[in-house]
């Protein structure tokens, strides 16, 4: 039986739920039940205090839901013809995701289509649900973890250079920390490539690669790239825990399947700046464009504040297109001048060296 956050019980299961009631407790006062269906219990629940208890996306029997909000209890009922449930207690694998053999028919595509349309009042209610509750469930899977956080470009083909070297990187960082990155194609894929992989050889990693590398890109189909992926999650059942942050506002990036726990968001803002948030040990930014530039800042920007106790480190990986390409690197080190994340500010040329300076917990 799960109890979280001081007081309040998520009971997710009926078979929790039969375990708690069995008991004989008389309150439910600070329960949460997600997803269940009540249609045979409500006489049990009717004979307990519903004071505050939250019943969110669960069937009852009849009116016994009205029997319940009299009752004191607050009735969030399911919302039809959505491709998500706005309820869920846990953040996605990428089984659930990539749950049919054509990417079209997916929980993933068609959440991706349903984000494009002009939401009415309850798909707006319910992407807001389902984002807050990700984030419930986000904060704790993070709890008692350290995280260090993987930032980059998403058009690094697989087997690339750039590719292989972040996998590396990826791998010797998930020997002693999770390792989080915004969950998409690229460098991303392969960081949390290498942190699924953490407790493996080199050889292992390489032969991951090599097959992965013969559908090298999500374009033109996302299907054989998400498919190859699979069959490496697949072959390796006892892998590392690894995490991805990706955003169906960026939709036609599809998720990467390395991320054994996604947490996966409709707003891209809040996404955003809770990935950046939970990276208490730090975040690499390899080469990049727009997205990781605008990281990059928005990262500095929470250092620039934070109380010297909790500034995390920063390390930027490529001298020369942090320093000529996109100039980040000088504008960067002057806002750290004088400030407590100065020394926590790092531009390096090398994977290798990331790892030197974030690879211990």
């Amino acid at each position: 039986m799960k109890r979280t956050r001081g007081s309040v019980i998520e009971i997710t299961t009926l078979g929790d739920l039969d375990d708690r009631l069995a008991t004989g407790v008389r309150s439910l006062s600070g329960w949460r039940l997600i997803g269940l269906d009540l249609r045979e219990r409500g006489p049990a629940l009717l004979q307990c205090s519903l004071e505050q208890a939250l019943f969110l996306g669960c069937c009852f029997h009849g009116d016994e839901d009205d029997a319940v909000s009299r009752a004191g209890g607050i009735v969030m009922p399911p919302i039809p013809d959505i491709p998500v449930d706005p309820y869920r207690a846990r953040l996605y694998s990428p089984h659930e995701l990539y749950d049919t053999p054509l990417y079209c028919s997916s929980t993933d595509a068609r959440a991706y289509a349903w984000s494009l349309q002009p939401p009415d009042a309850d798909d707006a209610l319910a992407r807001s649900l389902h984002d807050h509750a990700i984030d419930s469930a986000l904060t704790e899977w993070i709890a008692q973890r350290s995280i260090v956080g993987v930032m980059g470009g998403h058009a690094l083909e697989r087997g690339a250079p750039g590719y292989v070297a972040a996998a590396r990187m990826g791998q010797a960082l998930g020997r002693t920390l999770t390792v989080a990155t915004g969950g998409g194609p690229g460098a991303m894929e392969a960081a949390n490539l290498g942190a699924f992989l953490a407790d493996g050889t080199a050889e292992r990693l390489d032969d991951a690669i090599s097959a992965l590398a013969t559908v090298p890109s999500f374009r033109p189909g996302i299907g054989p790239w998400a498919r190859a992926a699979l069959d490496v999650v697949d072959q390796h059942p006892d892998s590392g825990e690894t995490l991805g942050m990706p955003t169906w506002h960026y939709g036609h990036e599809p998720p990467n399947p390395f991320a054994t726990s996604i947490a996966k968001f409709f707003a891209n803002a809040p996404r955003e700046a809770v990935l950046l948030e939970v990276c208490n040990a730090g975040i690499v930014f390899l080469p990049g464009a727009g997205g990781t530039v605008q990281e990059i800042f928005q990262d500095a920007c929470e250092n620039y504040y934070a109380d010297p106790s909790s500034v995390a480190p920063m390390v930027l990986v490529g001298r020369h297109h942090w320093t000529h390409e996109l100039p980040v690197w000088p504008l960067l080190q002057a806002l750290a001048r004088g400030r407590s994340m100065e020394p926590h500010v790092h531009l390096v040329d090398s994977v290798d060296e990331a790892v030197e300076l974030l690879g211990q917990p």
